[in-house]
């Protein structure tokens, strides 16, 4: 883990953004940290709205069946047939406030499908910090394809899950070599700087 001091000069409210990724009902039911989960990117997202930084909800928007790509419907194979999600299981369970913005996409990068990149160059912004879930599909997708892109990703390892928690642990495991992690105290106790 990377002591926040490592990577402060990356952390300039006004070149960074804090990215919420699909914290939404039917993941946030079924992973293995869920309060401590909560209560972090409940804090993050207060400390990040109390210095004006951008504070990104990502909201998975699925295609219609016959849009939908080959590979997600192989990867969604083992649903029973005429599965139909809740009609909740989309909603956010934390509630955007004014001023935060919600990205609907379709796949496992922030970038593909959406205009998010375009809003970053406008903004000046240059840092990425990814809570959400879950940690080894959306979270190091994006956090991977920020870093090819050219901008500066950072991890909140305590603010990230899954209902795996081995997959969890292997894809911590994996972007500590190629980005930076910091704990929620970390980061929240910098932005209150």
């Amino acid at each position: 883990m990377n002591t926040i001091d490592e990577v402060a000069q990356f952390l300039q409210p006004e070149k960074t953004a804090l990215v919420l990724w699909d914290i939404q009902k039917m993941l946030v039911d079924a992973i293995f940290n869920r309060e401590e989960f909560l209560g972090n990117v409940h804090k993050l997202a207060a400390a990040a709205r109390e210095r004006q930084i951008p504070v990104f909800f990502t909201k998975i928007t699925p295609l219609p069946e016959k849009f939908e790509s080959p590979a997600r419907k192989y990867m969604r194979r083992n649903r029973p047939k005429g599965y139909v999600p809740a009609p909740d299981a989309f909603n956010l369970v934390i509630s955007p406030e004014p001023g935060d913005i919600v990205i609907e996409k379709n796949t496992a990068s922030i970038f593909v499908g959406t205009n998010f990149e375009l809003m970053m160059r406008n903004a000046g912004i240059s840092t990425l910090a990814f809570t959400g879930i879950s940690t080894e599909i959306g979270i190091e997708s994006s956090a991977r394809d920020a870093g090819n892109r050219g901008f500066f990703p950072i991890v909140v390892s305590d603010a990230v899950s899954s209902r795996d928690k081995n997959a969890h642990a292997r894809s911590l495991e994996n972007l500590k070599s190629m980005v930076p992690l910091v704990s929620t105290d970390e980061l929240a106790s910098f932005w209150k700087k």
